[in-house]
Formats: C-alpha cells, sequence, structure tokens
C-alpha cells in the first residue's frame, strides 16, 4: 500500500454491505460505501473508472463463482472483496468452507489489482451478534491470515465500537444507515493513506434511552417487515438478491 496513491479504477465485490444497503436515495436506489469512496478517488484521478458487482444476499460460493473471474478480467488498480458473512448468520453454516471459497476468491483477484482490500464487517450490538460471535470470528481471524498471504490490506469495521452502535444500522438491524456507511467509506479512505477527512470511530452523543411502549413499537415492526419476510425467504430457499443484476456491472467512468 502507497501512502496517498492514485488509483484510477476500482471493483468492488460483495453483497449488500457493498451494494449499498440501507443507505437509500430518493430514487430508491441504495448509494452505500463503495459509491462514497468511488466519488472520492474520482476526484483525484480524471477519467476514473468504477464497477460494483456486488448483489444483495450473495453467498461466498455465489461471489466466487460469479463475480470473482469478471472482477479479476477487468484489471482495476483496486479491488474491495467482502463477503462470507450471510454464510456465517444462516442456521447452519461449515465456516471452514465459507473460508475456503473465501481463499480461494482472494488468490483469484489479488494477481489482477495493484491493492486487494478485505473487511471484517461490523456488527450491530445484540443479541444476533453474539448468537454468531464465535462464527464471525472465526472467519474475521481467517480474512487476517488471508490478507498475509495475498498483500492485501484488512480494514477492521468489526473491532470498532461506534459501528456496532444500533443508531448507525438501518430498521432492518441488518444493513448501516447513511451515516454507516459514510464512516466505512472514510475507514477505507484512511487504509489507502489518504488524509483524514474526520475520525471514523469517533462515538455518537449519548443516547436517551427509548420507553418500553417505543421499544416494543419497533420490535414489532421489525418483525412484521424484515424478521418474517426473512425467514419466509429461507424457509422457501430464496434470496432477495435472486434474479437482480450487479450494481454497476462494467467498468466504466465515474460519473
Amino acid at each position: 500500500m502507497q501512502t496517498n496513491a492514485i488509483y484510477t479504477s476500482f471493483v468492488a465485490v460483495g453483497d449488500s454491505f457493498t451494494e449499498g444497503m440501507s443507505d437509500g436515495l430518493p430514487d430508491g436506489s441504495y448509494r452505500g460505501w463503495a459509491d462514497l469512496l468511488a466519488a472520492r478517488l474520482a476526484e483525484r484521478a480524471p477519467g476514473f473508472r468504477y464497477a460494483n458487482l456486488a448483489v444483495r444476499g450473495k453467498l461466498i460460493g455465489q461471489i466466487a463463482d460469479e463475480q470473482a473471474a469478471p472482477a479479476a478480467a477487468m484489471g482495476a488498480d483496486l479491488v474491495t472483496l467482502v463477503g462470507g458473512l450471510n454464510d456465517v448468520l444462516r442456521p447452519s453454516c461449515d465456516v471452514d468452507l465459507v473460508c475456503a471459497r473465501l481463499e480461494e476468491t482472494a488468490a483469484r483477484l489479488a494477481p489482477s489489482c495493484r491493492q486487494l482490500v478485505l473487511m471484517r464487517s461490523p456488527g450491530r450490538r445484540g443479541p444476533v451478534l453474539e448468537r454468531f460471535r464465535p462464527r464471525m470470528e472465526q472467519l474475521f481471524d481467517f480474512v487476517d491470515g488471508l490478507a498475509e498471504r495475498h498483500g492485501a490490506l484488512v480494514v477492521d469495521l468489526f473491532g470498532a465500537e461506534v459501528l456496532g452502535d444500533p443508531r448507525l444500522w438501518a430498521d432492518d438491524r441488518l444493513h448501516l444507515n447513511a451515516e454507516g456507511h459514510r464512516r466505512v467509506a472514510e475507514a477505507v479512505w484512511q487504509a489507502l493513506g489518504h488524509a483524514p477527512a474526520f475520525d471514523w470511530r469517533d462515538p455518537l452523543p449519548v443516547a436517551v434511552p427509548a420507553g418500553w411502549v417505543a421499544r416494543r413499537t419497533s420490535d414489532v415492526r421489525f418483525a412484521r417487515e424484515h424478521l418474517l419476510p426473512w425467514i419466509g425467504r429461507r424457509l422457501s430457499g430464496r434470496s432477495s438478491g435472486d434474479g437482480r443484476p450487479p450494481k454497476r456491472p462494467e467498468l466504466l467512468p465515474y460519473v
């Protein structure tokens, strides 16, 4: 990694986290940390090109099979790879197999670019995080070793206390909101050796605890609008990304 390096092209590989859910725009599309990072990199490199192959709901095997080869063929300066969390959050998961597919994907991408970036994904504080913490930590320990083997950078979002704050997460409790994505973009920007615009680890102001009624109302709305549909997709073998094309499938000038 070069301090203050100029990157002329960027390809993002992954799932909903990299697609940008739930950093919503007025037209109903999503922005997200990768778009924010691309915009900043484009300011430093005339003719900057950007592709985002991420699709919500993708498992690491799908990322390996569907995104790795196209991304490698683009030959971008910078590639980000984030995946595996959808796998480890499922009731049944072979974490060793997830790690093997992640290794396969990184091995294909690393030689194709100047800089590969991996991440230890953030987790929202709460019972879901605690239930799956051992799997997540196993995956993230593997990511650290993977980076050493392939000369990649690791951005540790999981270890950042502020990114566990529920106020940086959307109502679905699975995806970051706009402020969460803004902080992730800054974290990657700094990891690439650029001067900080702000301290992305700064904690939010002390929260005023919500009352019992407000908490229960929020829980009921979450269950109705997000949890039950998610369970339904799992039981039927469907994914939110089924039939959905990549966000930006071609490496084109960023506008």
